[in-house]
């Protein structure tokens, strides 16, 4: 089966590897680019607990002046990897999406046991704080990256897809949807993914690219996607 990875390398990298084995063609076309923002100082003490929504949260935050005591929230097993990969020894991560890191947030951290501190990307799929704090959490985000988008693509890379257009391909975020949309349009491609497969992180993430005619599309959470082969 012929994949398309639409992730920077390093975050799907060891799942190229993976699908290789299985037999897979991959193809590799990286739609955003991660960038680090400056956020204010924090005092970490301040909070009796940390959630992360991406890996990228953990890799942009400045690790050595937070407790690795302290409970950490993670969005998936991706998250929950870095996460104890930094030093983080009280982790507890959902499964792959935000509604349950949600509950799991509920069922393991009350509201009266203090503040939590939520790190994430400029745009979210969802208003987390905004739902923990309707449930009377004291909640304060911080961004502390961006995402932005990688227009360019080599024409090389262009030419060899036109020729043998994936069965799949795995979008995991709205940014990377409204790059893919752009660079389906700039290079002439909106005719090409009847035979395609589309995976999106979320129903806002699929919506972006509804104007484009796929064989079908699958809402996954991070961490199905092997899974996933066996649906099509």
């Amino acid at each position: 089966m012929h994949i398309l990875f639409t992730r920077p390398l390093e975050d799907c990298y060891e799942m190229i590897l993976k699908f290789q084995s299985l037999g897979h063609e991959i193809s590799h076309m990286p739609l955003i680019s991660i960038e680090r923002v400056n956020f204010q100082n924090i005092n970490y003490s301040d909070f009796k607990g940390v959630i992360f929504t991406s890996s990228n949260a953990i890799k942009f935050l400045d690790l050595k002046n937070i407790s690795k005591k302290i409970i950490c929230f993670c969005v998936g097993s991706a998250t929950e990897k870095k996460a104890r990969s930094s030093g983080f020894q009280n982790v507890f991560a959902a499964e792959g999406n935000v509604e349950n890191l949600k509950e799991l947030i509920l069922q393991n951290f009350d509201s009266s046991d203090g503040r939590l501190l939520y790190v994430s990307g400029e745009i979210v799929t969802s208003d987390l704080d905004v739902k923990l704090t309707s449930e009377g959490y004291k909640i304060k985000r911080i961004v502390n990256y961006k995402a932005n988008p990688i227009e360019k693509v080599d024409e090389k890379f262009i030419d060899k897809l036109k020729l043998k257009m994936p069965e799949i391909v795995f979008i995991y975020s709205q940014n990377s949807a409204m790059n893919f949309l752009k660079i389906i349009k700039n290079y002439q491609l909106v005719d090409l993914w009847m035979d395609t497969n589309l995976m999106c992180i979320s129903e806002k993430t699929s919506s972006i690219l509804n104007e484009i005619k796929w064989k079908k599309i699958f809402l996954f959470n991070p961490g199905e996607e092997e899974f996933l082969l066996y649906k099509i």
